[in-house]
């Protein structure tokens, strides 16, 4: 084998890890923005909304629990979409969220589920199960 043929087959093995390291990864998160939201809606694509507040406890553990779920095949299409509660007003009216650590799951246009103040494993889990239903 040839110091070429070898490295063409290095890089080629270290393209094919990276692209199934990536897209093993669930729970795209983004932030909320109107527009991509909609568009995500339109596309019946399974959504997590994720309320949150960087002062809030309570968030902090709803994301330790879902960073837990990152690695599950089964929430690899759904797309996160994190609303900051201090500063995305419009968002929250548009949502009816008046709390933060509020987490919302869509199919599409259609709500699958709702939780506020939950940090219970299975409860989250649940919730992410109903958006790819």
């Amino acid at each position: 084998m040839t110091m070429l043929s070898f490295a063409k087959s290095v890089f080629a093995g270290l393209a094919v890890s990276i692209a199934l390291s990536q897209s093993a990864m669930a729970l795209e998160m983004k932030p909320y923005d109107a527009a991509a939201f909609k568009a995500a809606q339109a596309a019946g694509k399974p959504i997590l909304v994720d309320v949150f507040a960087p002062w809030c406890p309570t968030c902090k553990a709803q994301h330790t629990v879902l960073d837990g779920e990152k690695s599950k095949p089964e929430y690899a299409s759904i797309t996160v979409f994190q609303v900051d509660f201090d500063n995305q007003i419009e968002a929250l009216r548009a949502l009816k969220v008046n709390k933060q650590s509020t987490l919302i799951g869509f199919k599409g246009t259609t709500e699958t589920g709702r939780s506020v103040g939950s940090t219970k494993a299975d409860v989250i889990e649940a919730l992410l199960a109903s958006t790819t239903k």
